[in-house]
């Protein structure tokens, strides 16, 4: 790690609440997310995962509660460019090059545009002999890597990822679900994403977060038991299996729960 880079923050959420008209989301909820570690979110559609990410990231804010990111708040992460995120849809502008798309990334973010290092990024990521194609001539699978890169190239703090793969084909998913993350592993970043893959969550993460049907609350908190770097044959270990069971396991009780709050209704 580069000795002019701030250590990756904690993120600490105290009895946030967020709602939208008469919709509960998040009750008070109370998380602490490790700094440097990789956490997963997952849970049933709608329960408030991508909205606790957008809290995270600053771009929404809670009703009531508390947000911080190594002690300061989302707005002043972002604005220093210390946090990222990535999407589902890569989001890259079509007159740009893949290339010229990551470069804006540091423009935005007040750093000088550094073209070798962005090159070795793009490359580094699988897009060697594609710096100066744009979007629409690449595939699904190289615009994502290229959305990647465009968040690491200005090495943030804190890395927000709300289902990066959900838009490729299962090979794809799987290699870029390879390939990418010893990327910001590497640099120790603090890193939260939302998955709805149960397979895709352990392999990925350090920790993964059961949140139950809304309004969001931790169901189970899995520690994930396997090392680094990881492979494919990981997912026939113990390790592996145990936490596929737990997590399955959490989702399920939260499914009935929210049957039999419907059928008390």
């Amino acid at each position: 790690m580069a000795p002019d880079r701030a250590p990756p923050p904690d993120i600490v959420c105290r009895a946030l609440d967020k709602r939208f008209g008469d919709v509960e989301v998040l009750a008070p909820f109370d998380v602490t997310f490790e700094a440097g570690k990789t956490t997963a979110l997952v849970g049933p559609s709608g329960c408030g995962k991508s909205t606790l990410l957008r809290l995270i990231a600053g771009l929404d804010t809670a009703d009531s509660g508390e947000l911080s990111i190594g002690g300061q708040t989302a707005d002043a992460v972002r604005g220093a460019g210390g946090l990222a995120i990535a999407f589902q849809d890569a989001s890259l502008l079509p007159w740009r090059t893949a290339r010229g798309n990551v470069a804006l990334a540091q423009r935005l973010a007040r750093q000088p545009v550094d073209r070798v290092a962005i090159d070795a990024l793009l490359n580094r990521v699988g897009l060697t002999g594609f710096l100066d194609t744009r979007p629409g001539a690449l595939s699904g699978g190289m615009r994502q890597r290229a959305a990647i890169a465009r968040c690491l190239i200005t090495r943030p703090r804190l890395l927000l990822l709300d289902e990066p793969f959900g838009a490729v084909d299962e090979l794809t998913r799987r290699q870029l679900g390879l390939e990418l993350p010893p990327l910001w592993r590497s640099e120790g970043t603090t890193t939260v994403m939302v998955t709805h893959s149960v397979t895709e969550a352990i392999f990925l993460s350090d920790r993964i977060l059961v949140l139950s049907p809304r309004p969001a609350r931790v169901l189970e908190d899995v520690e994930v038991r396997l090392g680094h770097p990881r492979a494919s044959e990981m997912m026939e270990q113990a390790e592996f299996i145990d936490a596929f069971k737990t997590v399955t396991a959490a989702l399920e009780r939260g499914e009935a729960q929210r049957q039999n709050a419907l059928a008390a209704q």
